[in-house]
């Protein structure tokens, strides 16, 4: 429920309720009188000491600069960024739905087709942006926002790497993920890449591999690792590898599960080496399974007829023949995949 803005206007933009505030920023719902359109308006929270909104102002900075540079359905559309009056904001696409973290903190468990669906549309997304050399650096479930109908969309691009991103500190042209800010990590580890996670370069393979790590736990309930404390949950992610989905859950489709599996690579040269790639194979899972669907439907309703019509007995014999053999084909379909 949107409660009370702390601000009647900013900028040009009339506050018109808030949606929601972390540790460091603060979203408004605001009315822009000159497109005469909703958005929702990113801003500090009023709460942050001057000398803690200097610390930040380059993140919400390079929040504006690298989703900006962006046009894809399934990434938030950034319309504007500014300082005024000493207040910096971000106005961006109002998005009515709920984080993906507190879909699944809700208890809702996806069905792997479901799970296949919209990773395959974040994998295009990222594939975008690595082609526009933006490299988001921190996907997780909290930063990926579900639209009615599982619509993903990516948001908070606050430490994603571009060429016009400011105060790049560290080996790879960015801030080391393995620093503290104000008591939390650059980064979130239960996300971050073994790359990542041990502080050397990164590239577009580390997005890779976060979105795997997503796709693990929408499929099997859980994170990949868990650990006590951050030092632990570091060290796993350099040197363990999880058990495969489909080895938790029987449910999950062995196909899908070694989608997964080589996302989550440890070593960037054994991934996907684009995001394309990802979202080709995913797309591939997805028509092959609706193919075997279709086929085993067809089957199921022929073999239906079969029982019920008066058929002389080869004849019935034969069509559950060409049942069984049209729901062996479907499951061919999937272990080619596998090839």
């Amino acid at each position: 429920m949107p409660n009370s803005p702390a601000v009647s206007r900013i900028g040009r933009f009339y506050v018109t309720s808030e949606l929601g505030r972390g540790s460091i920023g603060c979203v408004y719902l605001a009315h822009d009188p000159v497109i005469g359109r909703d958005l929702a308006l990113k801003t500090f929270n009023p709460d942050l000491s001057f000398v803690e909104r200097s610390r930040y102002e380059p993140q919400f900075i390079n929040e504006a600069r690298a989703a900006g540079r962006l046009s894809h359905p399934n990434i938030v559309t950034v319309y504007d960024a500014s300082i005024e009056s000493g207040m910096t904001y971000i106005a961006m696409e109002y998005l009515q739905g709920r984080e993906l973290d507190k879909v699944l903190g809700s208890g809702h468990r996806f069905q792997p087709d479901e799970v296949a669906s919209i990773a395959w549309k974040l994998a295009d997304a990222l594939d975008h942006a690595h082609d526009k050399e933006v490299v988001h650096r921190d996907i997780k479930p909290a930063n990926i926002f579900m639209l009615d109908g599982d619509q993903p969309k990516l948001v908070d691009f606050g430490i994603a790497r571009a060429p016009n991103r400011v105060a790049d500190r560290g080996a790879d042209g960015g801030e080391p993920y393995t620093i503290f800010h104000a008591n939390d990590l650059l980064g979130t580890p239960n996300y971050m890449s073994p790359e990542q996670a041990s502080g050397k370069p990164v590239d577009a393979r580390t997005d890779i591999y976060s979105l795997g790590a997503v796709m693990y736990e929408m499929l099997v309930g859980r994170k990949p690792f868990q650990a006590s404390d951050t030092d632990k949950l570091l060290h796993q992610i350099v040197f363990k590898s999880p058990p495969p989905p489909d080895e938790i859950a029987a449910a999950i489709p062995p196909v899908l599960s070694k989608i997964v599996m080589k996302a989550m690579s440890k070593r960037p040269e054994k991934r996907y080496q684009t995001a394309g790639q990802m979202a080709l194979d995913l797309k591939r899972f997805l028509l092959r399974e609706r193919r075997a669907r279709r086929r085993t439907r067809t089957a199921e309703h022929v073999l239906e007829q079969a029982e019920t019509d008066d058929l002389p007995p080869e004849r019935r014999g034969l069509i559950r023949a060409a049942y069984f053999a049209l729901a062996a084909a479907a499951g061919i379909a999937g272990f080619m995949l596998l090839r």
